[in-house]
């Protein structure tokens, strides 16, 4: 196999890749699930009840409400960042495990693959324990107008597979640790206050909203927002349309890019 091969060089390996980090997870689930539970928990009341006494939104909605689709696209897009971006730079380039794992009939494809599919699992986890929460709290919070809020757990899998490829790409090329302060400032940071998870996407500057229709969080704040308020958009397709298109090419970029760092 060449770093330029078309066709993924996909086996069973890349479900025994993603088993090994299930087993790992369950191991360590204790210390990897205490925080992740608490966190959005303590965002909706601070941001949520806390600032959002002083934001009163155009539409009259209430800001804790506003703000549930951004924090169900958030939050598992962070899980994904730290699985795929940091956790496999440390497989990479600390641990071996990459290369041990390559040593088998698995291949380099496998491997990534079921990475990105480690990472969206953990993602998916995050997306259905925020939904959950979201809708324990909308007797007193409003945050779940519409039974289609369930929409947002399988459509979440999409998601989960652009931002652990994103973050495998990244992981390919970084040669240091250090570097992926770069990844973060320059990446996740402007889809975190761009994406349309804090601020209502028609209210910002023109400059800002011509940029943020080329962040993936756009989208998929665009996809939770109409599924959980129960209204429905024709241009939800093209954000769906966007979403699929950027997982394919970010799928073979880290295809591409761990191949050439593995192979070569």
């Amino acid at each position: 196999m060449t770093a330029f091969a078309t066709t993924p060089d996909i086996s069973i390996g890349a479900y025994r890749v993603w088993q090994r980090n299930r087993d790992v997870l369950l191991q360590l689930w204790k210390s990897e699930f205490v925080a992740q539970l608490v966190e959005p928990v303590f965002v909706i009341l601070a941001l949520g009840l806390g600032l959002g006494q002083f934001v009163k939104l155009g539409s009259g909605q209430e800001y804790v409400a506003f703000l549930g689709p951004g924090l169900l696209a958030m939050f598992p897009m962070f899980a994904c960042v730290f699985e795929c971006a940091w956790g496999s730079y440390v497989k990479l380039e600390m641990q071996g495990t990459y290369r041990a794992v390559i040593a088998t009939p698995v291949s380099v494809d496998d491997v990534i693959t079921g990475e990105i599919l480690w990472g969206t699992t953990r993602s998916l986890i995050n997306a259905t324990y925020i939904l959950i929460v979201a809708t324990a709290l909308t007797p007193w919070l409003h945050m779940v107008e519409s039974p289609l809020a369930i929409l947002v757990v399988p459509v979440a899998v999409i998601p989960g597979l652009l931002f652990s490829a994103i973050s495998i790409c990244f992981a390919s090329v970084a040669r240091a640790m250090s570097q992926f302060s770069y990844f973060f400032n320059l990446i996740v940071n402007p889809m975190f206050w761009f994406g349309g998870a804090f601020f209502p996407f028609d209210e910002l500057p023109r400059w800002a909203q011509i940029a943020g229709w080329f962040i993936p969080l756009t989208h998929a704040v665009n996809l939770y927002r109409g599924f959980i308020n129960g209204h429905l958009h024709a241009s939800m397709f093209a954000d769906l349309a966007f979403l699929l298109v950027a997982t394919a090419f970010f799928y073979w970029l880290a295809l591409y890019g761990m191949r050439k760092r593995l192979i070569a």
